[in-house]
């Protein structure tokens, strides 16, 4: 297992909206407005949800570890925002908005210089308490990985039934693979 290192972490959190535009730009909405199911989301509105925690989550919530520690709490965050916030976009405006979001919040990392004394302090987390700096900045990276994963396994279930046998060999495309 990989230690959280910022210089390790940035590379990731760059190359997710270059990751996302060519997956999707240009793609027929059938790919993207595709869902698992009624309570899963499509890759519009996972776009949409990144573009949300680069407003309100990751950075903001780093830089609040740093101000205020553990004396207030996080505020919540809307893990829905989206489907306000996104509903009426085209994609490509989406993907070019996450793209200048996330270029900024790199950039704002970047500038806090982080020390290993600075990864160790402690916020507080509005459902699990105590969270430290790099555990929160560690999900960032994980998140955008989660994301990735769940938007091709979304596209690839799409042909479940069209690839016939072959089901055998993709993984993927089974439910009982563990992959929700």
């Amino acid at each position: 297992m990989m230690r959280f290192d910022p210089a390790l972490a940035m590379p990731v959190l760059e190359r997710t909206p270059g990751v996302l535009r060519a997956l999707l730009e240009g793609l027929p909405a059938a790919w993207t407005d595709a869902r698992e199911g009624p309570e899963r989301w499509s890759a519009f509105e996972v776009v949409g949800h990144l573009i949300h925690g680069e407003r309100t989550d990751w950075i903001p919530r780093a830089e609040m570890i740093l101000r205020v520690g553990e004396a207030e709490p996080f505020p919540a965050f809307d893990r829905e925002a989206m489907f306000r916030e996104s509903a009426d976009k085209p994609l490509a405006e989406l993907l070019d908005l996450f793209a200048r979001l996330r270029g900024e919040s790199v950039a704002r990392l970047r500038a806090l210089a982080l020390t290993p004394a600075d990864l160790a302090r402690r916020g507080r987390h509005p459902e699990f308490g105590p969270v430290t700096l790099e555990q929160h900045l560690a999900t960032w990276v994980a998140h955008d990985l989660s994301h990735i994963r769940q938007i091709v396994r979304t596209m690839g279930r799409e042909y479940a039934e069209a690839v016939g046998p072959w089901t055998a060999y993709l993984p993927m495309l089974r439910t009982e693979a563990g992959e929700g």
